[in-house]
């Protein structure tokens, strides 16, 4: 067991400053921003050691939600309090979400001629993006029978039954097989957080998330968006994201393609542009909301949706920190953690399949141009913005000679 680390004094300020570059300057995805981090808090400022960073990552890869989010948001935590964490949200998240916010405000102009490429061109990120990401959660979730087992079981009951309790269902049951059928996969060691608050807090906490999940899994689902059912949808959404970014792609689809509120065109080009932000990925949130027809000011449904996309995945985190150390021997967290990882694997399968290359891939020059762009990607010799530079421009060029 590691000694926990002293709290370190710092301002709101400070930490909004710090996250605010990064905010501005991380591109590349989550896994891209963990670098950025360990190299800013780690290396450069010595906020964390290397040994508390490493289980700070673990607690994020543990629960569901934004992994990079969650580690800016404990340590503006552990740096400058609550108002440390407020801020370092707010700082690393609101470029990526005024961008996005402003590719929704000019996307509908670009139906015709180059923009109506462009967009395409950005389909082809999002089948680029995510069968890059689906190789390499196949690699790590499911590197054995057993996990590779309740992957396909997750997409046979994603086709089979397509309802709206379809993907928490597979989540769940992929948790009770990982239980008895990943017993050997081994649990991360443990280490203490300076926490402002104890374990009644972290109670505290986890009522709130549990609350609000059960109200979005019980609210009413209706054809016609409504500020509560636009909450509920992005709640849901955010407190059911395990394994990474990738994975919200399929639940987002459920919420708002599938209900008719945004046509699965205008979904994967904000998909596709989103890969081009600095900052979150969940980001795309903002675009969605603003896109959803509330019938309220955009940026007030753009509002509503990020907040609801990132609140369950702060709550949860917030519950488990005080909690982590003794959650973590439990010898069956590892195990159902593997199965649900798992069953992640194939609700992205599913997802990566419908909508993402029913809507992106057309003819063979589709598939030419995607396949380039995931061997340049597979190479990691370029990021994920020469991607979008490369489909985008290959996309125009075509439709400029055909």
């Amino acid at each position: 067991m590691l000694p926990p680390i002293p709290p370190a004094p710092g301002s709101a300020r400070e930490v909004f400053l710090v996250f605010l570059r990064l905010g501005l300057t991380s591109f590349g995805g989550p896994i891209a921003h963990l670098a950025y981090f360990r190299d800013e808090f780690v290396r450069r400022r010595g906020w964390l050691d290397d040994a508390h960073f490493a289980q700070l990552l673990s607690v994020c890869q543990f629960l569901p939600g934004p992994a990079s989010s969650q580690m800016g948001f404990a340590i503006g935590l552990f740096r400058g309090g609550w108002l440390g964490a407020l801020a370092a949200f707010m700082a690393f998240t609101l470029p990526s979400a005024l961008l996005m916010f402003g590719f929704a405000a000019v996307a509908p102009q670009l139906g015709q001629g180059f923009g109506a490429a462009a967009v395409h061109g950005l389909k082809l990120v999002a089948v680029v993006v995510v069968a890059h990401g689906l190789v390499g959660m196949m690699r790590q979730l499911t590197p054995d029978a057993p996990r590779a087992l309740i992957a396909a079981g997750s997409v046979g009951l994603i086709v089979l039954t397509d309802g709206a309790w379809a993907q928490l269902s597979a989540i769940s049951l992929g948790g009770m097989l990982g239980t008895h059928l990943c017993r050997h996969v081994a649990a991360p060691a443990t280490a203490g957080f300076p926490l402002r608050y104890g374990r009644r807090g972290g109670l505290a906490f986890l009522t709130i998330f549990l609350i609000g999940l059960a109200g979005s899994l019980m609210w009413p689902s209706t054809d016609a968006p409504t500020t509560g059912a636009l909450s509920a949808a992005f709640y849901k959404a955010g407190a059911l994201v395990f394994g990474g970014g990738h994975v919200v792609l399929s639940l987002l689809q459920q919420a708002v393609v599938d209900t008719g509120w945004v046509r699965p065109d205008r979904f994967l080009s904000g998909y596709g542009a989103a890969q081009a932000m600095p900052g979150p990925m969940f980001s795309l949130a903002a675009f969605l909301g603003a896109e959803v027809p509330l019938g309220l000011p955009d940026a007030a449904g753009a509002t509503i949706a990020l907040l609801a996309m990132f609140l369950p995945g702060f709550l949860l985190l917030l519950a488990v920190l005080p909690m982590w150390e003794r959650l973590a021997q439990r010898p069956w967290a590892a195990s159902t953690m593997a199965g649900i990882n798992a069953a992640v694997v194939g609700l992205l399968l599913a997802a990566f399949y419908d909508p993402v290359w029913t809507e992106g891939v057309h003819g063979t020059v589709d598939f030419a141009i995607a396949a380039i762009g995931f061997a340049l990607l597979a190479s990691k010799r370029v990021s994920a913005l020469w991607i979008v530079l490369w489909c985008v421009t290959a996309s125009i060029v075509v439709s400029l000679i055909e």
